[in-house]
């Protein structure tokens, strides 16, 4: 029986290799791929080298630095080389003139089910998103939807030149729902951590309904979706925490992903319930450690922060939403004065843009507005207190890849690492003439500059157009199935 979107229910897989027979996974574009992406170069393991000439190389690696002009050489969907002059017989070349290239940004909280509700909800504070999303669309979603959410949200983090996410699933209502949300990261190319999380609207709430899945399908996941390591997918638990359900709870959770071996995310400090000490009374019952990364963190005690910086925990903001929908003021300054280096995330396309340009704009600003104000102009004594546009692209690829546990892997052009990275476009009317690359990134481009993004190796984007993707089909089916999840929801479609 097939759904108003046109999926067939009784073969998820089936349908969905319909909608992508026209898509990400069929390989073929409305425009010329590049001569080496034909030819199967550049694929993960399939032969072949890439020397990209003549760039801008912005390595986000303290041993290699910066270099204009400089070169980039991909062997097998790994980075081989970085330097000045290089010379690789047989490589396909690439002149990057006017060009800059550099690793791809990482994302390291976004709900990306919520593809489909995109700007829905643009004057909310946190307790009408609360109500709205999570109270409202989340319990009568289907897997069908999840999915193309997902894929949605993931081209569209591709295509801004993220090529990195965490998505934090928290709408792991059922096992398809689950394999749904999977599917859609897996469909859409890009590297992605998947945060397996409860769906908070479908009450009871999951500690108290032994038929409730989350959080034990952990050990189905990670046993039948991610048990290699050689994939673009990793697991994680996206655990409900103290503040979402209770102390014991959480302690509960902890143990389920240390059990398995998985990283764990959690909100925490967000809006009032979030300044009690709760992770405190956490790590009175389980170890807190480096495995887990902290979301907004806003209203935190400075106990917390301590324990985070004691602890090696990790810290993701998304200032933008943090300011707008009322989590707190967002915790940049504190935990820059605690030792901690943060990433940054999306969080929410309900009411924002699916860019790591905004996000390093608006953290930017925010850190040297906060500095300012202690001693306004023309007294510039507490300037070496101030972020500098370099760390802020450091927290937008490097930090991020140590908050999803892949500092390994991503966030730096450091030979042996994956092949993950973007070429943006220098020569661009918004930043041309060029004068200082970093501050060109992080304060005058946006997703229009994106020319290019690579995923170990292989093109997702090329020549300022995705690749293998007919955005109109895809688009078509989205539109379909946001009609059907509004009726489902017992409200009026966009339009109706």
């Amino acid at each position: 029986m097939k759904n108003a979107c046109g999926f067939d229910h009784g073969s998820h897989k089936l349908s969905r290799r319909g909608i992508l027979s026209l898509g990400a996974a069929a390989g073929v574009s409305s425009f010329a791929l590049p001569a080496f992406a034909e030819k199967g170069m550049g694929q993960k393991h399939g032969g072949g080298r890439l020397l990209f000439k003549n760039a801008t190389v912005l390595s986000i690696d303290p041993s290699i630095g910066n270099m204009t002009p400089g070169d980039v050489l991909v062997k097998n969907g790994k980075i081989e080389q970085v330097g000045y002059n290089l010379s690789a017989h047989g490589a396909w070349k690439i002149d990057l003139t006017g060009k800059i290239i550099m690793p791809g940004f990482v994302d390291t909280h976004r709900h990306m089910w919520q593809g489909l509700l995109r700007n829905i909800a643009s004057d909310d504070l946190l307790l009408d998103y609360l109500n709205s999303i999570l109270f409202g669309f989340a319990p009568v979603i289907n897997p069908d939807e999840i999915y193309i959410g997902n894929l949605v949200t993931a081209l569209s983090a591709a295509n801004a030149g993220i090529t990195t996410v965490l998505d934090w699933s928290h709408i792991a209502t059922s096992p398809d729902h689950t394999d749904a949300a999977i599917d859609g990261l897996e469909s859409a190319g890009i590297r992605a951590v998947y945060g397996y999380g409860p769906n908070f609207g479908k009450p009871p709430a999951w500690y108290e309904d032994l038929n409730n899945p989350y959080p034990g399908d952990l050990y189905r996941l990670a046993e039948q979706r991610f048990s290699s390591s050689d994939q673009l997918l990793t697991l994680a638990l996206a655990a409900a925490g103290p503040e979402f359900s209770n102390v014991e709870a959480a302690a509960y959770e902890w143990q389920i992903a240390r059990d398995v071996g998985v990283p764990i995310s959690v909100h925490v400090g967000v809006g009032e319930p979030g300044s009690h000490d709760l992770l405190t009374a956490l790590a009175a019952q389980v170890s807190l450690g480096d495995d887990t990364t902290y979301i907004h963190a806003c209203t935190l005690t400075e106990q917390d922060f301590q324990l985070i910086a004691d602890t090696g925990g990790k810290l993701s903001i998304a200032a933008p939403v943090e300011l707008q929908m009322g989590h707190g003021m967002p915790p940049i300054q504190r935990a820059l004065d605690a030792g901690i280096r943060p990433s940054l995330s999306i969080d929410v396309e309900t009411n924002q843009p699916t860019d790591m340009f905004t996000q390093m704009r608006n953290c930017f600003a925010l850190q040297r507005g906060l500095i300012n104000q202690e001693q306004l102009f023309p007294d510039t004594s507490l300037r070496h207190r101030m972020l500098t546009a370099q760390e802020m692209l450091e927290f937008a690829t490097i930090e991020g890849a140590r908050a999803n546990g892949l500092e390994s892997k991503v966030g730096s052009l450091t030979p042996g690492k994956e092949a993950d990275f973007i070429i943006l476009d220098a020569q661009a009317l918004n930043v041309a003439p060029i004068n200082d690359p970093v501050g060109a990134v992080v304060l005058g481009m946006d997703t229009s500059n994106v020319e290019a993004v690579f995923v170990a190796g292989k093109p997702l984007k090329w020549n300022h157009r995705m690749v293998g993707v007919n955005v109109p089909n895809i688009i078509s089916h989205a539109t379909q199935a946001q009609i059907a999840l509004y009726e489902r929801a017992g409200q009026t479609p966009p339009g109706g």
